[in-house]
């Protein structure tokens, strides 16, 4: 190559997306292939969400309003902050860019968890600064060592609550005594992609009490509970100073006109939110049973997705899987080496799952 790029650019590990079903489906020759590998909504989107996009497709040859006005309004109400507090993103991810470029000097740290969301590191290593990856605890939020890490340097933190890709959560007590010894000029990256899905009464959910810490900056997506992902819609709640920063920055179109219809129909169908929830538990416990009448081990979640040791080689396995038309997530480059992650799917996708699994395990 006769250009050069920046070492933070050329050190970036490229996201790597679940196999997509089409292509699955074209590869094997195969028709009705069931996807549990993206914590995607198995039941999709409201009927609502159609409707609303079905009426204002004759608008897209308009540019869409740049800040949401009535979806901003709505979700206001619905988490009782202002519209000042919140921005909106194509996806959770354009926040966590905009996040990084904003708050992150070259050479700035921010520190995350190892493994997580691989687009915190992508982030702020594009905005030049460094991430401090810090190994997990067991399978949990490394709290006590990500506050080791923090250093004069530190702008940055991200915890993910429930966290992917273990389904474990961080309690009100547990976050308390770590944010408490976080100073005071750090911004604390609260990212709450599968907060709808958590049963324990003792998760530190940011948003019941919503701005009580201004350091504070929750990240919610309409991708999972919802069932968005395809149309690219997530939202941050922050003090309303970092939300004019954000909003300072960030595209002038950045969520598109039927994302924003959508999000304004799948909020106010909370019927639909309530049956997709249930969807899922009954989901997570049928395979969390199922994988445990197998002699796997299913960890405990409070997420729409579990991870499980097969005690075997998880990418040999996730390859066979595959023959079944069953797509599931091998952990091994998260290093779980023998771990699948698996979300809960409709009960006839959760079926197909764990047959596929007996059929490749006896």
């Amino acid at each position: 190559m006769l250009f050069k790029i920046s070492e933070s650019i050329a050190s970036i590990k490229p996201y790597e997306a679940g196999k997509p079903l089409k292509a699955l489906e074209r590869e094997y020759n195969i028709e009705s292939a069931v996807k549990l590998a993206s914590n995607e909504n198995p039941l999709g989107f409201s009927p609502q969400v159609t409707d609303a996009v079905m009426k204002n497709l004759h608008h897209m040859n308009r540019y869409p309003e740049p800040v949401a006005h009535d979806l901003c309004q709505n979700l206001a109400r619905y988490h009782k902050v202002g519209p000042d507090n919140i921005v909106l993103g194509n996806g959770s991810d354009d926040l966590i860019a905009l996040l990084a470029h904003a708050f992150l000097n070259p050479g700035d740290y921010a520190v995350m968890p190892l493994p997580s969301f691989l687009m915190y590191e992508i982030s702020v290593k594009t905005a030049k600064g460094a991430p401090v990856m810090v190994p997990l605890s067991g399978f949990d939020t490394p709290l006590s060592a990500m506050l080791d890490k923090i250093s004069s340097r530190t702008k940055l933190v991200f915890v993910t609550n429930p966290f992917n890709p273990t389904g474990s959560i961080i309690t009100k007590h547990a976050f308390t005594a770590f944010a408490d010894q976080v100073p005071p000029d750090v911004l604390i990256v609260v990212d709450e992609a599968y907060m709808e899905f958590v049963r324990d009464p003792a998760v530190y959910n940011s948003l019941d009490t919503p701005l009580a810490d201004p350091r504070i900056v929750t990240l919610r997506t309409f991708s999972k509970a919802y069932g968005l992902a395809g149309f690219r819609i997530g939202y941050g709640i922050m003090d309303k100073e970092a939300a004019q920063i954000l909003n300072r920055i960030r595209q002038p179109f950045n969520v598109n006109g039927l994302a924003q219809v959508a999000g304004e129909a799948a909020l106010a169908d909370q019927n639909f939110l309530s049956k997709s929830v249930d969807t899922v538990h009954q989901g997570i416990d049928f395979l969390t049973r199922e994988l445990s009448s197998l002699g796997l081990d299913p960890l405990p979640t409070q997420a729409n997705f579990l991870m499980v040791d097969v005690k075997t080689d998880a990418t040999k396995l996730f390859t066979r899987l595959l023959h079944h038309g069953v797509i599931v997530r091998s952990m091994k480059s998260y290093g779980f080496d023998t771990f699948l992650r698996i979300n809960a799917g409709t009960f006839q996708e959760n079926q197909a799952c764990i047959a596929a699994l007996k059929a490749e395990l006896s």
